[in-house]
């Protein structure tokens, strides 16, 4: 088990904070939730029924959708683009890898099946991480469209409005994409400026910090 923790203790520990968060962010919302019923006058819910609102899936998915575009943008648009000095960038002298590697070394059996066997499947591994999370933001942000329109339309009736929108109007919405634009800028804008203040400064021991020693012009890690 301590050998577990010790190789794998950075995702565990992620994982545990986001399990940590996603309760108490359930916990405190139905609290929330509740005391706005209260105060408009309507009936208060048990908490499996707010587990299964639209309230809940919005809360969650707009805060998913931003993060995994922010990621996702990171990761491809380090690919070709520079910035001098931090880190997080590829060395201003980017040097192109080899594609495969001699005919030898691809059935290394250590190296991932992928390259191993080439073609069509290569290529689509060589962008499988921006794939990936770019995908996991279009499936938060349908998400985040499904429960946004559920909140939408329960607070729509409860004002007498009985007009409900689907999930694809919601998504036309002023509504849906202040709830999006709020969080997008605020993950551009923290990505940028750790782009920025990683040229400058330091955390020693953290690989997403320069050698304490290096000076502010070296590029890359």
């Amino acid at each position: 088990m301590r050998r577990i923790f010790y190789e794998n203790g950075l995702s565990i520990v992620l994982f545990a904070l986001f399990l940590a968060c996603v309760i108490g962010q359930s916990l405190t919302g139905y609290q929330v939730y509740n005391q706005d019923q209260q105060e408009h006058h309507q009936p208060q819910v048990k908490y499996e029924t707010y587990l299964v609102s639209g309230y809940l899936l919005e809360s969650l998915a707009e805060n998913w959708e931003s993060e995994f575009l922010q990621m996702g943008l990171f990761v491809l648009l380090t690919a070709f683009l520079f910035q001098k000095g931090s880190p997080e960038s590829n060395p201003l002298e980017k040097q192109e890898p080899s594609h495969r590697g001699s005919a030898e070394s691809t059935h290394t059996p250590s190296l991932p099946w992928p390259v191993r066997r080439g073609g069509i499947i290569f290529v689509i591994y060589q962008h499988s991480l921006t794939i990936a999370l770019l995908l996991l933001f279009a499936i938060s942000f349908v998400l985040h469209a499904i429960g946004g329109a559920k909140a939408y339309c329960q607070e729509q009736m409860e004002h007498g409005n009985t007009h409900c929108p689907d999930a694809l109007h919601f998504v036309g919405t002023a509504t849906f994409w202040f709830q999006s634009l709020q969080n997008w800028q605020s993950e551009f804008l923290s990505i940028g400026m750790i782009i920025v203040l990683a040229i400058f400064l330091r955390q020693k021991g953290s690989s997403q910090s320069k050698e304490v020693a290096s000076p502010h012009g070296k590029t890359g890690t």
